[in-house]
């Protein structure tokens, strides 16, 4: 990932904040087929190796975990973005020479990714990913909710995944670059969208001013 120096993320907590935000990420492999490349949600343990460790798993019947990976893997998380116009810029109305741009968040982990099909860790990892998410509900959901044979049913037709993390890289552009009036147009330009992940982009450009 192109990361210039106004934008890189280094802060290890930041990094494990944004990978814990991320609802959908991405896991790529390469492969002697070619590139492959599977939307799923991770789980993250920070206290499993220097950078952390993903866990995951892909339905049996996708090829992605029989294809050999060449190299390391690559997850992408993806945090909130925005379209930028230059017409919130007040350099617009100055000189004019500004252009679109889009201001986002997002973190690749790079590691070696091993596929499994044991049981009692495909559970581990399901009951680990319903208990992320049904967390924050009134009445939250529990894998045991469920008949145990059907989740064990459910369990062979999932293949689960391990990525410890050995290399890391975030990127947070939020206008980090534009002039402090060109940040401030931004930050009120996007407030005043009717798009929720706009109004966040905005927010996270106004704790980039000193307004």
């Amino acid at each position: 990932m192109y990361t210039p120096p106004a934008f890189r993320e280094d802060d290890p907590a930041a990094l494990a904040a944004i990978m814990r935000e991320a609802g959908l990420s991405t896991l790529v492999t390469s492969t002697g087929e070619g590139l492959v490349a599977t939307p799923l949600p991770f789980i993250l343990d920070e206290n499993e190796g220097e950078f952390g460790t993903l866990y995951g798993h892909v339905a049996k019947a996708n090829r992605q975990w029989q294809l050999a990976p060449i190299g390391e893997a690559l997850a992408i998380f993806p945090g909130p973005d925005a379209y930028i116009t230059p017409s919130w810029y007040a350099s617009k109305r100055e000189h004019g020479k500004v252009v679109p741009t889009w201001n986002y968040i997002a973190v690749h982990a790079h590691g070696p990714v091993e596929f499994f099909e044991d049981a009692e860790r495909l559970r581990d990892i399901v009951t680990r990913l319903t208990l992320r998410h049904e967390a924050a509900r009134a009445d939250p959901w529990a894998v045991t909710d469920a008949p145990e044979r059907f989740i064990d049913a459910q369990l062979r037709g999932i293949v689960g995944l391990r990525l410890p993390i050995t290399r890391l890289f975030g990127k947070r552009k939020m206008s980090q670059n534009r002039p402090e009036a060109d940040r401030v147009g931004v930050a009120e330009g996007l407030g005043a969208s009717d798009r929720e992940v706009d109004r966040a982009v905005g927010a996270m450009v106004a704790g980039n001013t000193s307004s």
